[in-house]
């Protein structure tokens, strides 16, 4: 301290140690945050419609992925199944030695399996074939019949869904089964 002083210099010094010490050290604007009293904390009831607005909007659009997630692949699982059944027919007709047939009905959405029994597809799938007119028994049955060298009559079996299509071709040259989905074709090219 110094020898001289002035007069009433220790009130001030006094008063600024008192601000410099009650002072935030990062002072915070008044206007950004405004006081709430004490019962007003909390969230206002437009905030929680909002929040709940959003996670609504948010669920619909996982369940409508998920779902047509499942739709294309249970078709996927059904066209694989029919072009395994087809092989399998196949295979069937080089070891016996004999032709073996493989029918589709296009009215009930069946195909008869090894065992002559009828397998449905799932639904809201729909079932044509392009085979043989005298391939044909009536109007809603099919036929590709294979044969003791592998090969076969040929055909194609569409599997349609809404708008997409799947088309299950047989070679009758080699008897080759081939799943082939448009819409990845038409993307591709």
């Amino acid at each position: 301290m110094s020898m001289f002083r002035r007069r009433g210099s220790g009130n001030r010094e006094r008063q600024y140690q008192a601000t410099c010490l009650s002072a935030p050290l990062f002072p915070v604007s008044r206007s950004l945050f405004p006081a709430r009293s004490p019962r007003a904390q909390g969230f206002t009831l437009l905030e929680m419609l909002a929040v709940i607005l959003l996670i609504g909007i948010a669920a619909a659009a996982v369940s409508v992925s998920v779902t047509q997630g499942l739709a294309s692949a249970r078709i996927n699982a059904a066209s694989s199944e029919l072009a395994a059944a087809l092989r399998a027919t196949r295979a069937q007709a080089i070891v016996k030695g004999a032709q073996q047939n493989f029918d589709v009905d296009t009215r009930t959405d069946t195909y008869l399996n090894l065992k002559r029994q009828p397998v449905a597809l799932p639904k809201g799938l729909k079932l044509s074939i392009t085979s043989a007119k005298d391939d044909q028994p009536n109007d809603h049955t099919g036929r590709i019949r294979f044969f003791p060298d592998g090969s076969s009559t040929g055909g194609r079996i569409t599997l349609t869904s809404g708008k997409r299509e799947w088309h299950i071709n047989v070679s009758w040259l080699t008897g080759e089964v081939r799943v082939v989905d448009t819409a990845t074709t038409v993307a591709m090219q």
